[in-house]
Protein backbone atom coordinates (compact mmCIF):
# COMPACT_ATOMS: atom_id res chain seq x y z
CA UNK A 1 0.00 0.00 0.00
CA UNK A 2 1.20 3.76 -1.03
CA UNK A 3 1.64 5.83 2.00
CA UNK A 4 0.59 9.30 0.77
CA UNK A 5 1.90 12.45 2.57
CA UNK A 6 2.13 16.24 1.50
CA UNK A 7 4.83 18.78 1.44
CA UNK A 8 4.75 21.34 3.76
CA UNK A 9 4.46 24.49 1.79
CA UNK A 10 7.78 26.23 3.13
CA UNK A 11 7.78 29.03 0.72
CA UNK A 12 3.90 30.44 1.37
CA UNK A 13 3.04 29.96 4.70
CA UNK A 14 5.86 32.62 5.98
CA UNK A 15 6.92 32.87 9.63
CA UNK A 16 3.65 32.11 11.29
CA UNK A 17 3.87 29.26 13.69
CA UNK A 18 -0.02 28.75 13.80
CA UNK A 19 -0.12 28.19 10.29
CA UNK A 20 2.97 25.13 11.08
CA UNK A 21 0.16 23.69 13.56
CA UNK A 22 -3.24 24.29 11.93
CA UNK A 23 -0.88 22.30 8.65
CA UNK A 24 0.29 19.68 10.50
CA UNK A 25 -3.46 19.13 12.36
CA UNK A 26 -5.44 19.41 8.91
CA UNK A 27 -3.04 17.54 6.70
CA UNK A 28 -3.38 14.26 9.40
CA UNK A 29 -6.87 15.33 9.77
CA UNK A 30 -7.31 14.62 6.29
CA UNK A 31 -5.93 11.06 6.71
CA UNK A 32 -2.54 11.72 5.33
CA UNK A 33 0.70 9.62 6.74
CA UNK A 34 3.81 12.10 6.86
CA UNK A 35 4.54 15.75 5.91
CA UNK A 36 8.08 16.50 3.87
CA UNK A 37 9.96 19.33 4.05
CA UNK A 38 12.38 20.84 1.90
CA UNK A 39 15.40 22.90 4.16
CA UNK A 40 17.44 25.80 3.36
CA UNK A 41 19.50 27.66 6.29
CA UNK A 42 20.66 31.23 4.45
CA UNK A 43 18.97 32.53 1.32
CA UNK A 44 21.13 34.88 -1.04
CA UNK A 45 21.12 38.32 -1.96
CA UNK A 46 20.07 39.70 -5.08
CA UNK A 47 21.41 42.85 -5.01
CA UNK A 48 24.84 41.70 -3.91
CA UNK A 49 24.97 38.40 -6.77
CA UNK A 50 24.18 40.19 -10.03
CA UNK A 51 22.63 37.86 -12.22
CA UNK A 52 21.08 35.53 -9.20
CA UNK A 53 19.11 32.81 -10.63
CA UNK A 54 18.67 30.35 -8.04
CA UNK A 55 14.59 29.68 -7.29
CA UNK A 56 15.24 31.07 -3.78
CA UNK A 57 16.51 34.35 -2.30
CA UNK A 58 17.29 36.28 0.92
CA UNK A 59 13.39 37.10 0.75
CA UNK A 60 12.02 33.26 0.55
CA UNK A 61 11.19 31.97 3.91
CA UNK A 62 12.20 28.20 5.27
CA UNK A 63 11.61 26.95 8.77
CA UNK A 64 14.26 25.18 9.63
CA UNK A 65 13.21 21.47 9.22
CA UNK A 66 14.75 19.85 12.06
CA UNK A 67 13.48 22.43 14.80
CA UNK A 68 10.15 22.70 13.10
CA UNK A 69 10.19 18.48 13.61
CA UNK A 70 10.55 19.39 16.93
CA UNK A 71 7.08 21.15 17.32
CA UNK A 72 5.17 19.10 14.63
CA UNK A 73 6.12 15.84 16.76
CA UNK A 74 4.27 17.05 20.06
CA UNK A 75 0.99 18.12 17.69
CA UNK A 76 1.15 15.29 15.53
CA UNK A 77 1.18 11.91 14.73
CA UNK A 78 2.72 12.41 11.43
CA UNK A 79 5.68 10.83 9.81
CA UNK A 80 8.74 13.51 9.37
CA UNK A 81 10.13 13.44 6.19
CA UNK A 82 13.10 15.76 5.51
CA UNK A 83 13.10 15.90 1.54
CA UNK A 84 16.38 16.64 1.76
CA UNK A 85 18.11 17.94 4.23
CA UNK A 86 21.39 19.45 2.64
CA UNK A 87 23.57 17.05 4.30
CA UNK A 88 27.13 18.44 3.24
CA UNK A 89 27.05 21.52 4.80
CA UNK A 90 26.30 20.97 8.36
CA UNK A 91 27.90 19.54 10.89
CA UNK A 92 27.64 15.64 11.26
CA UNK A 93 27.80 14.58 14.73
CA UNK A 94 25.66 17.86 15.53
CA UNK A 95 22.82 16.47 12.66
CA UNK A 96 23.16 12.96 14.13
CA UNK A 97 22.42 14.47 18.07
CA UNK A 98 19.37 16.29 16.49
CA UNK A 99 17.84 13.20 14.12
CA UNK A 100 18.30 11.11 17.45
CA UNK A 101 16.02 13.76 19.38
CA UNK A 102 13.25 14.46 16.98
CA UNK A 103 13.14 10.51 16.73
CA UNK A 104 12.64 10.23 20.18
CA UNK A 105 10.54 13.13 20.91
CA UNK A 106 8.19 11.63 18.29
CA UNK A 107 8.94 7.60 19.03
CA UNK A 108 10.74 6.61 15.82
CA UNK A 109 8.51 8.34 13.12
CA UNK A 110 11.33 10.55 11.49
CA UNK A 111 12.48 9.70 8.18
CA UNK A 112 16.26 11.67 7.29
CA UNK A 113 16.36 12.53 3.75
CA UNK A 114 19.26 14.11 2.13
CA UNK A 115 21.40 15.70 -0.24
CA UNK A 116 23.68 17.52 -1.78
CA UNK A 117 22.34 20.71 -2.60
CA UNK A 118 22.81 23.29 -5.33
CA UNK A 119 23.52 26.94 -3.56
CA UNK A 120 27.24 28.01 -2.85
CA UNK A 121 26.19 30.95 -0.85
CA UNK A 122 24.71 28.53 1.56
CA UNK A 123 28.41 26.16 1.63
CA UNK A 124 29.89 29.56 2.76
CA UNK A 125 28.02 30.82 5.07
CA UNK A 126 28.15 27.35 6.45
CA UNK A 127 32.00 27.40 6.94
CA UNK A 128 31.86 24.27 4.21
CA UNK A 129 33.55 23.22 1.02
CA UNK A 130 31.06 22.85 -1.72
CA UNK A 131 33.72 21.05 -4.31
CA UNK A 132 33.55 18.34 -1.71
CA UNK A 133 30.57 17.97 -1.09
CA UNK A 134 29.48 14.42 -2.41
CA UNK A 135 32.51 12.92 -0.84
CA UNK A 136 31.65 14.38 2.23
CA UNK A 137 27.75 12.63 2.61
CA UNK A 138 29.82 9.68 1.79
CA UNK A 139 31.38 9.33 4.87
CA UNK A 140 28.86 11.21 6.76
CA UNK A 141 25.94 8.46 5.89
CA UNK A 142 28.22 6.07 7.65
CA UNK A 143 29.24 8.05 10.52
CA UNK A 144 25.71 9.22 11.36
CA UNK A 145 24.46 5.43 11.15
CA UNK A 146 27.64 4.14 13.86
CA UNK A 147 26.37 7.26 16.02
CA UNK A 148 23.04 6.12 16.45
CA UNK A 149 24.18 2.71 16.61
CA UNK A 150 26.85 2.25 19.13
CA UNK A 151 27.75 4.28 22.68
CA UNK A 152 30.48 4.91 21.90
CA UNK A 153 32.67 6.09 18.34
CA UNK A 154 36.22 6.39 17.57
CA UNK A 155 35.90 7.58 13.71
CA UNK A 156 38.65 9.01 11.56
CA UNK A 157 37.71 10.33 8.23
CA UNK A 158 39.00 12.55 5.43
CA UNK A 159 36.16 14.77 7.45
CA UNK A 160 35.18 14.36 10.41
CA UNK A 161 36.86 13.00 13.59
CA UNK A 162 36.11 11.36 16.27
CA UNK A 163 37.61 9.95 19.17
CA UNK A 164 35.63 7.77 21.97
CA UNK A 165 32.45 9.82 22.04
CA UNK A 166 28.63 8.95 21.53
CA UNK A 167 25.07 10.41 22.06
CA UNK A 168 22.70 10.23 24.95
CA UNK A 169 20.27 9.51 24.73
CA UNK A 170 20.23 7.06 21.47
CA UNK A 171 17.21 7.18 19.23
CA UNK A 172 15.01 4.43 19.79
CA UNK A 173 15.88 3.17 16.56
CA UNK A 174 19.72 1.72 15.91
CA UNK A 175 18.77 2.60 11.86
CA UNK A 176 16.67 6.14 11.47
CA UNK A 177 16.21 5.50 7.46
CA UNK A 178 18.33 7.72 5.13
CA UNK A 179 16.91 8.45 1.74
CA UNK A 180 18.50 10.02 -0.61
CA UNK A 181 17.55 12.54 -3.50
CA UNK A 182 19.71 13.58 -6.27
CA UNK A 183 19.07 13.62 -10.29
CA UNK A 184 22.84 12.51 -11.94
CA UNK A 185 24.14 9.16 -12.16
CA UNK A 186 26.38 9.87 -9.61
CA UNK A 187 23.78 10.57 -6.87
CA UNK A 188 21.64 7.12 -8.56
CA UNK A 189 24.72 4.94 -7.48
CA UNK A 190 25.14 6.65 -4.54
CA UNK A 191 21.41 6.35 -4.29
CA UNK A 192 22.13 1.93 -4.49
CA UNK A 193 24.93 1.51 -2.49
CA UNK A 194 24.14 3.59 0.34
CA UNK A 195 20.09 4.56 0.64
CA UNK A 196 17.30 3.25 2.94
CA UNK A 197 15.44 4.86 0.01
CA UNK A 198 14.85 8.03 -2.54
CA UNK A 199 13.13 10.57 -3.83
CA UNK A 200 13.37 10.24 -7.53
CA UNK A 201 13.88 14.23 -9.26
CA UNK A 202 11.56 12.68 -12.73
CA UNK A 203 8.64 11.80 -13.32
CA UNK A 204 7.57 8.21 -14.12
CA UNK A 205 8.71 7.03 -17.30
CA UNK A 206 11.89 6.63 -19.64
CA UNK A 207 13.87 9.09 -17.19
CA UNK A 208 12.61 6.92 -14.11
CA UNK A 209 13.34 3.67 -15.51
CA UNK A 210 16.78 4.60 -16.65
CA UNK A 211 17.25 6.25 -12.83
CA UNK A 212 16.20 3.01 -11.56
CA UNK A 213 18.16 0.44 -13.77
CA UNK A 214 21.31 2.57 -12.13
CA UNK A 215 20.43 2.08 -8.62
CA UNK A 216 19.40 -1.33 -9.08
CA UNK A 217 22.68 -2.03 -10.64
CA UNK A 218 25.03 0.08 -8.11
CA UNK A 219 23.27 -1.72 -5.52
CA UNK A 220 23.90 -5.04 -6.52
CA UNK A 221 27.55 -4.11 -7.09
CA UNK A 222 27.48 -3.43 -3.20
CA UNK A 223 26.00 -6.83 -2.45
CA UNK A 224 22.37 -4.62 -1.98
CA UNK A 225 18.30 -5.49 -2.94
CA UNK A 226 17.74 -2.70 -4.52
CA UNK A 227 13.35 -4.21 -4.55
CA UNK A 228 14.24 -3.23 -0.63
CA UNK A 229 14.30 0.64 -0.95
CA UNK A 230 11.75 3.22 -0.46
CA UNK A 231 10.66 5.43 -3.93
CA UNK A 232 8.61 8.44 -2.89
CA UNK A 233 7.13 10.57 -5.83
CA UNK A 234 5.64 13.55 -5.80
CA UNK A 235 2.36 15.02 -7.10
CA UNK A 236 1.83 18.08 -7.91
CA UNK A 237 -1.62 19.58 -7.27
CA UNK A 238 -3.29 21.94 -9.20
CA UNK A 239 -7.04 21.18 -8.89
CA UNK A 240 -6.62 18.92 -11.61
CA UNK A 241 -8.39 15.77 -10.07
CA UNK A 242 -7.45 13.44 -13.31
CA UNK A 243 -4.63 14.16 -13.33
CA UNK A 244 -3.91 13.94 -9.90
CA UNK A 245 -5.10 10.39 -10.11
CA UNK A 246 -3.62 9.78 -13.29
CA UNK A 247 -0.25 10.64 -11.79
CA UNK A 248 -0.73 9.12 -8.55
CA UNK A 249 -1.25 5.63 -10.30
CA UNK A 250 1.91 6.05 -12.89
CA UNK A 251 3.83 6.18 -9.29
CA UNK A 252 2.15 3.08 -7.99
CA UNK A 253 2.50 1.36 -11.54
CA UNK A 254 6.59 2.45 -11.39
CA UNK A 255 6.93 0.92 -7.63
CA UNK A 256 6.87 3.98 -5.32
CA UNK A 257 6.23 3.21 -1.60
CA UNK A 258 5.31 6.77 -1.06
CA UNK A 259 4.14 9.59 -2.38
CA UNK A 260 3.85 13.52 -1.34
CA UNK A 261 1.05 15.92 -2.53
CA UNK A 262 3.00 19.36 -3.09
CA UNK A 263 0.22 22.09 -3.72
CA UNK A 264 2.98 24.89 -3.96
CA UNK A 265 3.11 27.11 -6.71
CA UNK A 266 -0.80 27.04 -7.14
CA UNK A 267 -1.86 30.58 -5.97
CA UNK A 268 -2.91 29.22 -2.14
CA UNK A 269 -2.73 32.64 -0.71
CA UNK A 270 -2.89 30.90 3.07
CA UNK A 271 -2.59 27.75 5.18
CA UNK A 272 -6.62 27.57 4.95
CA UNK A 273 -6.04 27.18 1.04
CA UNK A 274 -3.56 25.08 0.90
CA UNK A 275 -5.46 22.69 3.68
CA UNK A 276 -9.01 23.12 0.83
CA UNK A 277 -6.44 21.75 -1.86
CA UNK A 278 -5.51 18.90 -0.08
CA UNK A 279 -9.08 18.51 1.16
CA UNK A 280 -9.75 18.07 -2.29
CA UNK A 281 -6.93 15.82 -3.60
CA UNK A 282 -7.47 13.62 -0.41
CA UNK A 283 -11.41 13.00 -1.87
CA UNK A 284 -8.86 11.44 -4.69
CA UNK A 285 -5.83 9.79 -3.37
CA UNK A 286 -6.94 8.40 -0.46
CA UNK A 287 -4.79 8.94 1.95
CA UNK A 288 -6.36 6.88 5.09
CA UNK A 289 -7.13 3.87 3.07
Amino acid sequence: MVRVGVVFPQTELGGDPGAVRAFGQGVQELGFRHVLAYDHVVGADPAVYTGWSGPYDVSTTFHEPLVMFGFLAAVTDLELVTGILILPQRQTALVAKQAAEIDLLSEGRLRLGVGLGWNQVEYEALGQDFSTRGRRMDEQVELLRRLWSERSVTFGGRFDRITGAGLAPMPPRTRIPIWFGGNSERAYRRIGRLADGWFPMVRPGEALDQARAVVAASAAEAGRDATTLGMEGQVPWKGNLDRAAELAGEWERAGATHLAVNTMDAGHADVDAHLAALADAAQVLKPGS
